[in-house]
């Protein structure tokens, strides 16, 4: 029995070497991991507008061809398959807008005591993962961070605030760098928007959008300066995406959907310029689809939940409404009282932006940057989907992936230092 007991003292203590020897190597720098997102940097930007630091980092490191986002082409459900890799119909951000018979509520990305509100958000982000597993994070604005998700936040993070500066987000990362390494996060998120909201506001080919582009790499030439004052330039992992691509929408193109259907069979309609959810009252569905099958104009289609194309992988959430109005790239779903007031209204610009988009087309396209001792200098990548990202995080961070929809296979292919070993 004294042996026994002998034997558990030891295998006690070898246990917990070995804990804090994994907890000693997740604390490495090498191992420390930056998510740097650009909203709505068009993969088709790369080489239409100068960002000589963005392009030095990927001379630096690895660069993908393209990465593919997950439809729709929306801002939310797009980060979100980044942070957990999945499809948004297993992590029920199915839009930027949705709604939830259980809860008998509607997200909405501007209410935000529902943003912040963990019941809406499935799955398990990369900081909630990582935190679960030791390994302290920081997130400054990334969406699904503001909530208590499985009840457990990041170390570190910040209410979206719009009017903060680009730098001095930048800023504040590099604080959280400088911290002690026992409250220092090894898991760091960016969030820029300032390249989207052109994007929107005066469409891909804008100066507007050049001018953004420039104002993103002045920020990131600011934290690449601070890395290599802090002597991390080449030990932190930087990760740089973007969640969707924009596309050119001339002010004209508009489809007022509901002239094309009776309302009143339906019980709720959500509405956005590239997706209309429809939840018909009961026994309506059929109805409701008939007339819109028969009457919208060629540059929108209408699908059953059932009949969405398969490659979306849009099919298998109680939040994804029976019936959806889809429009061609380039063209935008509006309410007919609103349609009026989009095309007289003064100043606005003769073409603007927009995304949401069948995620197989060119402009829906996103970038992937990957800088550090994780990636391969001069590397490419081939073309992948965003959902393959979050296996990739999970090896960086030296944690255990929860299951997602990605590739486990993928990682293999881009990671360096399993190579390195």
């Amino acid at each position: 029995m004294r042996s026994f007991f002998l034997l558990l003292v030891c295998l006690g203590a070898g246990f917990q070497l070995f804990a804090t020897e994994a907890k000693a190597q997740r604390q490495d720098q090498s191992s420390t991991l930056l998510l740097i997102s650009i909203d709505g940097f068009s993969q088709q930007y790369w080489n239409k507008y100068p960002a000589p630091v963005l392009h030095q980092l990927a001379k630096g490191g690895a660069r993908a061809v393209s990465m593919q986002p997950v439809f729709p082409t929306k801002t939310f459900p797009n980060h979100y398959s980044i942070a957990t890799g999945l499809y948004p119909a297993n992590h029920g951000i199915v839009e930027n807008n949705i709604y939830d018979a259980d809860f008998d509520a509607v997200f909405r990305m501007s209410k935000a005591e529902e943003v912040t509100n963990g019941r809406w958000w499935l799955g398990e982000p990369i900081w909630v993962t990582a935190e679960m597993q030791g390994v302290k994070t920081g997130t400054y604005f990334f969406p699904g961070s503001e909530a208590a998700i499985k009840g457990t936040r990041p170390a570190l993070w910040q209410p979206y605030d719009g009017s903060v500066s680009n730098i001095d987000r930048v800023e504040s990362v590099l604080a959280w760098l400088d911290l002690p390494p026992d409250q220092r996060p090894q898991f760091l998120t960016l969030y820029f928007s300032t390249v989207d909201d052109a994007g929107h506001a005066y469409g891909p080919d804008s100066n507007q959008v050049a001018e953004a582009i420039a104002d993103v790499d002045q920020a990131l030439d600011v934290l690449v300066k601070g890395l290599e004052q802090r002597q991390l330039k080449h030990q932190v992992n930087l990760m740089l995406v973007s969640d969707h691509g924009m596309a050119k929408v001339p002010q004209q193109q508009v489809i007022a959907v509901d002239q094309w259907f009776d309302q009143k069979k339906a019980a709720l309609v959500l509405w956005t310029p590239e997706l209309v959810s429809i939840f018909p009252k009961k026994s309506e569905l059929e109805s409701i689809y008939q007339q819109l099958k028969s009457s919208l104009p060629p540059a929108a289609k209408v699908y059953k939940k059932t009949d969405l194309p398969e490659r979306w992988f849009y099919q298998n959430s109680k939040r994804i409404a029976p019936l959806l109005v889809v429009p061609e790239v380039g063209w935008r779903l509006m309410q007919q009282h609103k349609q009026k007031e989009w095309l007289e209204k003064p100043g606005r610009s003769a073409v603007t932006g927009s995304h949401g988009y069948d995620n197989s087309s060119p402009e829906m396209q996103a970038i992937f940057v990957g800088h550090g001792p994780a990636f391969t200098a001069g590397s490419q990548i081939p073309a992948f989907a965003n959902i393959e990202l979050y296996n990739l995080m999970c090896r960086i961070l030296g944690i255990q992936p929860a299951p997602n929809d990605g590739n486990p296979d993928w990682v293999d292919s881009v990671y360096q230092l399993d190579k390195a070993e």
